[in-house]
């Protein structure tokens, strides 16, 4: 079995004129429930653009549209699972926004976090066999991070996933979670041409307006795996 991760960011990463910053997307397990998905939410988008009488051109991104569309297209994805990291930015080390090497450094751990503990808790309750997966497939939005930076969160993920980690502070060597997974795959994708991508811009910007209206405990469901960092 393969797995599909779909992935946007909403916020800005600046610590002076922002506090609130995630990551929101889509895991799906196989690629029938990524066909699945990826067919409901291209009816939910059709219909949404009959009632906004807008042509095919028209990017759905969460920007553009009201409350209640967006609201209309997040939930053609409820029976889909979902992960999500809340960033407050002004509790984590002032360092970290030194430079975009480090800034872009630490959203690629939150990233990889997010997604880690996401995956270890359908392990856990037993809607994913690590031992069944054989390739993981992982789709951002391609403003999310540097293009240079692709290796590197590759890497990262590909470390934490297929390698396993060590704190050297600690000499905690943490198991990965997929030692048999054959390739990890990263891509960086345009939305405007990618379906679940648009998808992920929408799950995305709903954890951030339930972020900074502190209302995330509304979306406390089985499928949607939400971290909060520091």
């Amino acid at each position: 079995m393969d797995i599909f991760v779909y992935s946007d960011e909403s916020g800005v990463f600046d610590v002076i004129h922002n506090d609130i910053f995630v990551f929101g997307g889509l895991i799906l397990l196989g690629k029938d429930t990524k066909d699945d998905c990826s067919r409901m939410y291209s009816h939910a988008e059709k219909v949404l653009r009959v009632n906004k009488s807008a042509d095919n051109d028209y990017e759905l991104k969460a920007t553009k549209l009201e409350n209640s569309e967006k609201t209309q297209l997040f939930r053609s994805l409820n029976k889909y699972f979902k992960f999500g990291v809340i960033i407050k930015q002004k509790k984590i080390h002032e360092k970290i926004f030194d430079n975009k090497k480090t800034k872009q450094r630490y959203l690629d751990y939150a990233f990889k976090i997010a997604l880690k503990k996401a995956l270890k808790s359908l392990i856990d309750s037993g809607a994913l066999d690590a031992q069944q997966v054989e390739n993981i497939h992982v789709y951002v939005d391609e403003h999310t991070t540097a293009t240079d930076g692709c290796y590197e969160l590759r890497e990262a993920i590909e470390q934490e996933f297929k390698h396993g980690t060590f704190n050297f502070n600690y000499g905690i060597y943490y198991q990965p979670l997929f030692p048999d997974v054959n390739n990890i795959e990263l891509k960086y994708c345009d939305s405007s041409s990618t379906r679940l991508v648009r998808a992920a811009d929408i799950i995305a910007n709903r954890l951030f307006y339930l972020a900074v209206t502190d209302q995330v405990y509304k979306q406390s469901r089985d499928n949607f795996y939400i971290t909060f960092l520091p």
